[in-house]
């Protein structure tokens, strides 16, 4: 009996990642919305967020949650952090015992500061839950361009399954036991591409970038190490990796996000303007808030969260940045 895949969110990443799936697997892909479920079946597209690029015949998508879950061996959960809590607790009674659950979602919860996968544990507990993250921008893994992944859960046999799933002829999957510092990682880039992306709205160019990029990761690396993950994780594919595509990248979301902001925007505007979730903007005033109590200087955080949630304009947070000075670059 083959492995059967559900990935529950039919965004542009969700969709992906079950179009890699259901090239090596069968797989089912549910969506919130009848008229998305419709589009993917009958045309194998999904407009709304890839564009006119086609789907593998062979995924089919459902929007009966329990027609995605309740026979499969892996679950996906590819929905936003915010609503992530509540649709784990809606899957929870429909999913087979011990079947693994692997989180897409680059965010924390707000009210509890908790990664996906401890949510996972809190709602399903005994699930194995693992990560799947790295700079994979979807549109250009749909468009078949050489990337790489990184599967991460602290179970060899469960993690080259996974490997063996998500993979392609295009897509390299490595893994990774480092759950807690791959999950940090997505998260705490989502927050540093928004300041790479003031910046460029700003109008300052690669050195300004590059800075941001490189003690952007030292704030990864240091709320990474401090919650449990490993230092050599964050100079791989979920750190640094990740960081560099979302940073660079216009089609990055919370790039998207910072530069409207480094133009003079105001957040609430630059939000309803967006059909696709910036992670970073919510995540940015938990990852300051779990910063502060565990005593880690994440200056670049703090001020996209101060930038995000309290009104400061953006040039204002660079000139509070460049007024600390400089310091040991070790410390």
């Amino acid at each position: 009996m083959p492995i059967r895949v559900g990935v529950v969110g039919a965004g542009s990443w969700g969709t992906t990642v079950a179009s890699m799936a259901a090239l090596n697997t069968p797989t089912l892909l549910w969506a919130r919305d009848a008229d998305t479920t419709l589009t993917i079946n009958s045309t194998h597209r999904n407009p709304s967020y890839l564009g006119d690029r086609p789907l593998p015949d062979e995924l089919r998508a459902s929007s009966d949650l329990e027609e995605v879950v309740r026979d499969a061996d892996v679950v996906v959960m590819a929905v936003p952090s915010h609503g992530f809590r509540e649709v784990v607790n809606a899957a929870a009674p429909l999913v087979r015992p011990w079947v693994p659950i692997v989180s897409l979602t680059k965010g924390l919860e707000r009210e509890t500061g908790k990664r996906m996968t401890e949510v996972v544990a809190d709602e399903l507990p005994g699930h194995p839950a693992a990560v799947l993250t790295g700079p994979n921008l979807a549109k250009e893994i749909m468009d078949g361009q050489p990337a790489a992944s990184v599967v991460a859960i602290d179970d060899d046999v469960i993690a080259r399954e996974l490997q063996r799933i998500f993979s392609n002829p295009r897509l390299l999957v490595y893994t990774n036991p480092d759950v807690v510092g791959c999950e940090v990682g997505g998260v705490v880039k989502n927050v540093i591409a928004i300041a790479a992306g003031m910046a460029a709205g700003m109008g300052f160019g690669d050195n300004t970038r590059a800075t941001i990029i490189t003690r952007g990761l030292a704030e990864m690396a240091r709320l990474g190490t401090v919650l449990g993950g490993q230092p050599v994780t964050f100079a791989g594919l979920a750190g640094m990796g990740d960081l560099i595509a979302t940073c660079s990248s216009q089609q990055s979301r919370n790039t998207q996000v910072g530069q409207a902001l480094g133009r003079g925007e105001k957040i609430d505007d630059v939000l309803a303007a967006m059909k696709m979730v910036a992670e970073g903007v919510k995540s940015a005033h938990t990852v300051r808030t779990l910063a502060e109590h565990h005593g880690v200087d994440m200056p670049i955080c703090e001020q996209v969260a101060e930038v995000c949630h309290n009104g400061v304009a953006a040039r204002d947070a660079l000139a509070n940045l460049m007024a600390r000075g400089g310091r040991s670059e070790l410390e």
